[in-house]
């Protein structure tokens, strides 16, 4: 994704650099520069979809997933308290899941943002799951790391509230 960005780049470089003398070609190619580097710098944020690497924040024994499918979402994909089906892509060696085994999670944490009803905007600097049972209620760690939102309540993960050190 990085290459095809800093490709636009340089075509959109070339194409203002093309119309111009080589007079001033020099202080084009900086502030191109410039602009390349803070458009590569700032992070799209968008829905948790197919293939997206996310953090475990329960104490399951799995590190980080990869999501296979987004159940029950947006057509776009997951949000927070949204179930996805997931890969398990690093794991503690004496955890209840193994590296490789699939396994459904809840989003407690996405780095896109949402609205809440009184006007305010959450979101996180990272995209986390708390993997849960196949029927999609029961989680199967005992402990929840970090923040989770309060708006897991309107979607039914009450057990995940009960488990979380903060609610945000």
């Amino acid at each position: 994704m990085a290459a095809g960005l800093a490709s636009k780049c340089s075509r959109v470089g070339r194409s203002l650099l093309g119309g111009l003398g080589n007079n001033s070609s020099g202080l084009l190619s900086t502030s191109h520069e410039m602009t390349c580097s803070t458009f590569l710098s700032q992070q799209q944020r968008t829905f948790i979809q197919m293939r997206t690497i996310l953090k475990v924040v329960d104490n399951s024994g799995a590190k980080k997933v990869m999501c296979i499918q987004a159940l029950k979402a947006n057509k776009k994909g997951a949000r927070l308290g949204d179930t996805i089906v997931a890969s398990v892509k690093e794991a503690h060696p004496n955890g209840k899941v193994k590296k490789g085994q699939v396994v459904y999670g809840v989003v407690v944490r996405a780095a896109m943002q949402r609205g809440r009803c009184d006007g305010s905007e959450v979101k996180f600097d990272d995209n986390a799951v708390v993997l849960v049972d196949k029927q999609g209620r029961q989680p199967i760690g005992t402990r929840v790391f970090g923040p989770v939102p309060h708006e897991l309540r309107k979607k039914k993960h009450v057990k995940i509230l009960s488990l979380a050190e903060q609610i945000a």
